[in-house]
């Protein structure tokens, strides 16, 4: 992130030297970058006015170095930075911008794309994080695509969609992740269109190149389109023009995307211009909204619906690796006969058929335990978050959806009906908290009175509580019912006057929020679609097809079910000769050592220590060994460590007259930081603490060094 006046994707660096502080002392750190007099004066008045309980003092040295005095509050002093005062300084929002908390789910998945690619420092010649040099995260993301039919402009489809872009600012977000998670709204962006030939890439190419390519997170515009054109010729064989919209699932939910559609095609339609202003109210609003919840009653509810730990979550035995990776996604419809005999059945016993096809998940997770006797079962079911006491909240497009985790009780001798009704009221409860998360069901459930409350590590990551149940997202599976969004009346009728139909987007397999969901909607004619997103690394292909075939099946027989004894274990039954579909086996992550040399060094030169952390830009740690030509000892360590280990293994790097600087990007700067603050046992052997905003692989590399020459170096 940059101030006003910083070149576009320049990164600060901030060092400071870990001294003992009088009482009221001010911290000391010295700003290294593109900043100018006038730029680090307003880093400085931000902070001023972020954090009043500061004193705030800038003295500017030359452009690129500034000296920044803190002085804490007079009462007790200060240990440390605070993390939303370091997140503040390292990555200061842009001009005109704001910045929003990450909450809920949306914490989550963005803790998921940060650590999903993140490997052990100088284990296969990738530092931080694996995946592209740009920092980008190249799974995380949702595909939609549909065939334009009818006159298409590709300069009116760019002018409407930057028309949308101006107009919504969850289109202008992105992530900052530096000391806390955080959105970022810029002030301005700009739409990401592509256009690409038939001639140079197929669909399927177009496709594959689009997931690996990814989304850089600390840059706004996490949604693209990307268009393949129409084969030349145009006859009447020819492949009409494919639009292809990418988004990343931390950001928005899929309901979101179509009411952003919406109004791509309102702008479209009233030729390329959206009228109005901004959208109001819009994630500022609901980040409010949310702010001012009383948990009270949602912390009871879940201290008793927490999933217990013996709860099966997974629909498929254990067995060994696949030996396949990548998403799958496969579809299976029910005609509009079978689809009404299924919710009649269901309507008959006062539910509806989203309620029949979680009575049909339950019990395909029940099988796959291969127990005998009443079990309980848990994964996870979607809520829109958007029916909440908000305005207009109908309306707002972002991440309001989360997933909550379901846990009923499956006993194969109880009668269908009975099970049917534990899933309709226990959805029924969890829709009184919507705006609940996997983030704040674990921060609310009991503990087991001898378990210690878990570490509190550097960045937004944090662990499972011991004695409570997988929750939905974390190694469970998730059911989704996608009810239909389509356009008004109005709207599709100035379209066809105008020759363009507004075609329904269809899912390409995509990032699936966990091992497993089961997608269902309704499709024009009134069928139900079930489209099963998998991840091929833990389900293989023909297991994937046999799971999705038996859960077809059991939803299809449900209407024959119609005595009121009629039990779960009869149903269950029609799958007795079936094969029970087999899952790969969940691989605990290596353990990694708490240092590595990554080069050795002069034997008596001082010692540069990087701090490793889920989120460190990918790359950067490579390009700064790599260029880095002093004497120094360069060793990694990693800041998820245990807190006593750390500071020993940093003890015994040193050695004796040998110091160490603390370096790190991102989310490791900060872990870099708290490592100082944690090793006081050795007074004089952390030098200075060097830390960097986010940026791309080349820009934190380059900060990193700056900051780290400034140490090394004595100044002219």
């Amino acid at each position: 992130m940059s101030s006003q006046g910083v070149p576009r994707g320049a990164v600060l660096a901030v060092v400071h030297e870990p001294v003992a502080l009088s009482p009221g002392g001010p911290l000391v750190l010295e700003l290294r970058g593109p900043l100018g007099p006038a730029d680090a004066e307003t880093v400085a008045a931000r902070l001023a006015q972020r954090h009043r309980a500061f004193g705030v003092a800038l003295d500017s040295h030359r452009p690129g170095h500034h000296t920044l005095r803190l002085t804490p509050p007079a009462a007790g002093g200060l240990a440390a930075l605070p993390a939303d005062l370091l997140a503040d300084l390292l990555a200061p929002p842009p001009p005109g911008g704001e910045i929003l908390p990450v909450t809920g789910h949306q914490q989550t998945l963005l803790r998921a794309a940060l650590t999903s690619t993140s490997t052990p420092t100088g284990t296969g010649g990738n530092s931080g994080n694996s995946g592209s040099s740009d920092g980008s995260d190249g799974g995380g993301v949702e595909q939609l695509y549909w065939d334009w039919s009818g006159p298409f402009d590709v300069a009116r489809f760019a002018a409407a969609w930057q028309s949308v872009v101006d107009r919504e600012c969850v289109l202008r977000a992105c992530f900052d992740w530096v000391a806390a998670p955080r959105l970022v709204l810029h002030a301005r962006a700009e739409a990401d269109i592509a256009v690409c030939s038939p001639a140079a890439v197929t669909w399927p190419q177009l496709l594959r190149r689009d997931r690996a390519r990814g989304f850089a997170l600390h840059r706004p515009g996490l949604l693209r389109l990307t268009l393949l054109a129409a084969e030349p010729g145009g006859g009447a064989g020819a492949a009409p023009p494919r639009v292809l919209l990418t988004y990343h699932p931390a950001l928005l939910d899929e309901r979101g995307v179509h009411l952003l559609l919406r109004e791509f095609y309102r702008a479209y339609a009233a030729g390329g211009i959206l009228p109005g202003g901004e959208r109001r109210p819009d994630l500022r609003d609901h980040a409010r909204w949310l702010a001012g919840q009383d948990t009270t009653a949602a912390r009871q509810f879940w201290a008793r619906a927490v999933p217990p730990p013996r709860a099966a979550t997974r629909p498929g035995r254990p067995g060994g690796a696949t030996g396949q990776s990548g998403p799958g996604l496969l579809d299976t419809r029910l005609r509009a006969p079978e689809t009404f005999r299924l919710r009649s059945w269901a309507a008959l016993r006062g539910a509806a058929e989203s309620s029949a096809l979680h009575l049909v998940w339950a019990l395909l997770l029940y099988r796959a335990a291969g127990v005998s006797g009443p079990l309980p079962v848990s994964f996870g079911v979607q809520l829109s978050g958007r029916d909440i006491a908000l305005p207009g909240a109908a309306g707002i497009p972002g991440l309001l959806d989360s997933p909550l985790p379901m846990t009923v009780t499956v006993d194969p001798a109880a009668p269908l009906a009975s099970l049917l009704h534990q899933v309709r009221d226990t959805l029924l409860d969890l829709a009184a908290y919507p705006w609940a998360s996997t983030e704040t069901i674990r921060a609310w459930a009991p503990r087991p009175p001898a378990a210690p409350a878990p570490a509190a590590g550097p960045g937004p990551v944090a662990g499972p509580v011991a004695g409570v149940g997988p929750l939905c997202g974390v190694g469970g599976t998730l059911v989704r019912f996608d009810g239909p969004l389509v356009l008004p009346k109005v709207l599709r009728s100035e379209l066809a006057a105008q020759g363009v139909h507004a075609d329904t987007p269809r899912s390409a397999a995509g990032a699936a929020g966990g091992p497993l969901t089961l997608a269902a909607r309704h499709d024009t004619a009134g069928g139900l679609v079930l489209g099963l997103f998998y991840d091929r690394a833990q389900l293989a292909d023909e297991d994937a097809a046999a799971l999705h075939s038996q859960c077809v099946r059991l939803l299809r027989a449900l209407p024959e079910f119609r005595q009121a004894q009629a039990s779960a274990g009869q149903l269950l039954d029609l799958l007795a000769r079936a094969a029970t579909p087999r899952m790969a086996r969940p691989v605990p992550p290596a353990a990694h050592p708490a240092l590595t040399v990554l080069r050795p060094g002069h034997p008596h030169a001082d010692v540069i220590c990087l701090v490793t952390a889920p989120g460190v830009p990918a790359g950067s740690y490579d390009l700064f060994v790599r260029g880095h030509r002093g004497p120094e000892e360069i060793v990694a360590v990693h800041g998820d460590g245990a807190p006593g280990v750390l500071p020993a293994a940093l003890h015994q790097a040193a050695g004796p007259g040998r110091r160490l600087v603390l370096c790190g990007c991102g989310p490791g700067g900060r872990a870099a930081y708290e490592l100082a603050q944690r090793t006081p046992h050795a007074p004089g052997m952390v030098s200075a603490v060097v830390m960097t905003g986010i940026g791309d692989a080349a820009a934190s590399a380059s900060a990193l060094a700056r900051g780290v020459r400034s140490v090394l170096t004595p100044p002219p």
